[in-house]
C-alpha cells in the first residue's frame, strides 16, 4: 500500500467540483483558510493604541515610578 501524501494544487488546476472526495476536501479547506485570514488593519490599530497607552501612562507616571524605584534601591543598599 502506498501512503505518499497528496500534493494540493491551486484551485485553477482542480478538476470540477464533485469529481473526487479529495477535490471537495481541498476546496473546503481552501474556503476555510480564506475565511480565517483575519482583519490586519484591526490588529494594527490595537497594537498602535496599546503602544500609545503605554506612552501616555509612562509620561504621566514616569517620574513617580522613578522615585519609587530610587527609594526602594536606597533602602536595600542602606543609603537613606
Amino acid at each position: 500500500m502506498n501512503h505518499t501524501p497528496a500534493t494540493l494544487e491551486p484551485l485553477s488546476r482542480i478538476e470540477p467540483a464533485g469529481r473526487s472526495w479529495q477535490t471537495r476536501l481541498y476546496q473546503c479547506i481552501h474556503r476555510r483558510l480564506i475565511a480565517e485570514q483575519g482583519d490586519v488593519p484591526g490588529w494594527v490599530l490595537v497594537a498602535l493604541m496599546s503602544a500609545g497607552l503605554v506612552i501616555v501612562l509612562w509620561t504621566l507616571a514616569g517620574p513617580l515610578l522613578t522615585q519609587v524605584f530610587e527609594d526602594a534601591m536606597s533602602r536595600v543598599t542602606g543609603n537613606f
